[in-house]
C-alpha cells in the first residue's frame, strides 16, 4: 500500500515549466484537499489564487479561516472570495470570515465581492439572519450571482459555469496572462471541459481512484474530461480516504495535491 504522494511526490512550492521564463502571474496557495469527513492531513477543499495585485479565496470550507493564517495571511487580504456550492465542507467558516472582518485584530476597510451561483444572495441573507453580528460594520461588501458569466477585477477575469453537483454549484476559472481553473465538486460536465480548455493548471476534484459516486469524479470520468481539455497541468483534490489505499501509478500531467502546498503558475 501506497500513500498517493509517495505515487507522485511534489515539493511544497511547485513551480511550472516555463514559470521563471515567463514570470509567475499567479500563485496558488493550497489550504485544503479533503472533503466533509474530518482528517487531520486533509483539510476541507480551499485554495487562494494571489495574482495582478488581488488575492482571491475559494471555497471557505472548516478552520480556512485559521489556515489563511497559517499561510501568512488573515481575512482583510481576501479582495474576492467565491463560492463553488453551499455544501458544508466549502463554506462552514463563511461566518467565521465575516465576524473577523468585523472584529478581528485589524477591522477590515477595504471592500469584499463574494461571488457563487443561483441563491447566493438568499445564502447570504440567511446567514445573517442567523448571525446578525457578521453585517460589515466598516467595509461595503457586494454579493454577486455569476453563472454563466465573466467579471473582471484589476485584469483578473473570473468566468464561471454550471457543473453538475448541487443546483447552485459552478466551476471557476481566473484568466490574467496564465489560467487556473476549478472545478469544484462536480460529476462529468461538458459545461467543465468548455471552462477548462487549454487551462495552465486545472484544480479538479477527483473523490475516488476507482469507486464512482454521483455528483462526483473518479480517475476514469476525469480521464474523460482532461482527454477533451487538455489541461497542461491537472491537480487532484477533493480526496477521499479511498486514495489511502490507492496503489495504482499517476501519469503525466496528473499530480496530487496536498495541504500546504504552493505553486507557481
Amino acid at each position: 500500500m501506497r500513500h498517493p504522494q509517495e505515487i507522485c511526490p511534489l515539493f511544497p512550492v511547485i513551480a511550472f515549466p516555463g514559470a521563471l521564463l515567463y514570470h509567475s502571474y499567479m500563485k496558488l496557495h493550497i489550504l485544503g484537499t479533503g472533503t466533509a469527513i474530518p482528517r487531520i492531513e486533509r483539510n476541507s477543499s480551499a485554495y487562494l489564487v494571489s495574482a495582478g495585485g488581488l488575492n482571491i479565496l475559494i471555497d471557505v470550507g472548516p478552520a480556512v479561516v485559521r489556515r489563511l493564517l497559517e499561510q501568512g495571511f488573515d481575512v482583510d487580504d481576501v479582495d474576492v472570495l467565491a463560492i463553488t456550492h453551499f455544501h458544508v465542507d466549502h463554506t462552514a467558516d463563511l461566518s467565521t470570515f465575516f465576524f473577523a472582518c468585523n472584529y478581528g485584530k485589524i477591522v477590515r476597510k477595504k471592500p469584499l465581492t463574494i461571488i457563487g451561483g443561483n441563491g447566493i444572495t438568499r445564502f447570504y441573507d440567511d446567514l445573517r439572519h442567523v448571525y446578525p453580528w457578521i453585517e460589515p460594520k466598516t467595509y461595503d461588501l457586494a454579493v454577486k450571482r455569476l453563472v454563466n458569466g465573466s467579471r473582471t477585477f484589476n485584469g483578473i477575469t473570473i468566468t464561471t459555469a454550471p457543473v453538475k453537483h448541487n443546483p447552485e454549484s459552478i466551476a471557476i476559472r481566473l484568466d490574467e496572462k496564465r489560467s487556473v481553473t476549478f472545478s469544484g465538486d462536480t460529476d462529468f460536465s461538458q459545461n467543465l471541459i468548455r471552462l477548462a480548455d487549454k487551462t495552465d493548471l486545472f484544480v479538479v476534484e477527483c473523490a475516488f481512484p476507482e469507486r464512482k459516486v454521483k455528483g462526483h469524479l473518479n480517475l476514469e470520468y476525469l480521464d474523460k474530461i482532461v482527454q477533451k481539455a487538455q489541461p497542461k497541468r491537472v491537480l487532484l483534490t477533493h480526496l477521499y480516504p479511498d486514495w489511502d489505499a490507492y496503489d495504482g501509478v499517476l501519469h503525466d500531467p496528473y499530480l496530487i495535491a496536498e495541504d500546504g502546498m504552493e505553486m507557481e503558475v
